[in-house]
């Protein structure tokens, strides 16, 4: 399967380049089923978005510095498939729409056989941390989330 192309089943058309982010599940993950918690999705995704807006410039320097960051209005989640102990998955993350100052974007968790465990899409828009309301993207943020 190649990097950059998404084969899935839930394949709204990327708006952003499509983002990987390899993780291997680990104990603290595991719930008492022996599979990773629902709670802790959230984590391994909100940990894979951090990994796509920092390389790019817009880490938690930059947020603390502009006073300006990124804010999830929604989440709607749908777990899949089982993903267990030590099993190494990827997370595809990508841009499914912008419009002003609400985007959304898809996460899903691909597990080791290759199947969507979890697909996640987060509502978000950037905020202003001292003005408390919701901006336009900043040319910083575009280029954080792939769009310029």
């Amino acid at each position: 399967m190649s990097e950059n192309r998404v084969e899935n089943k839930t394949e709204p058309t990327p708006l952003s380049p499509v983002f990987e982010h390899r993780l291997q599940i680990k104990e603290a993950h595991l719930d008492t089923f022996g599979h990773v918690n629902n709670a802790v999705y959230l984590q391994l995704f909100e940990e894979a978005r951090w990994e796509i807006i920092t390389p790019r410039g817009y880490g938690l320097e930059t947020v603390h510095k502009l006073q300006i960051g990124p804010t999830i209005l929604g989440i709607n989640l749908q777990f899949r498939r089982e993903v267990r102990n030590r099993e190494d998955c990827v997370i595809r993350s990508w841009l499914t729409s912008h419009e002003r100052k609400i985007s959304v974007l898809r996460q899903v968790l691909v597990n080791s056989k290759g199947e969507e465990a979890c697909i996640a899409d987060f509502t978000m828009g950037l905020f202003d941390l001292k003005a408390r309301k919701l901006i336009e993207p900043t040319p910083e943020w575009r280029v954080a989330l792939g769009l310029a």
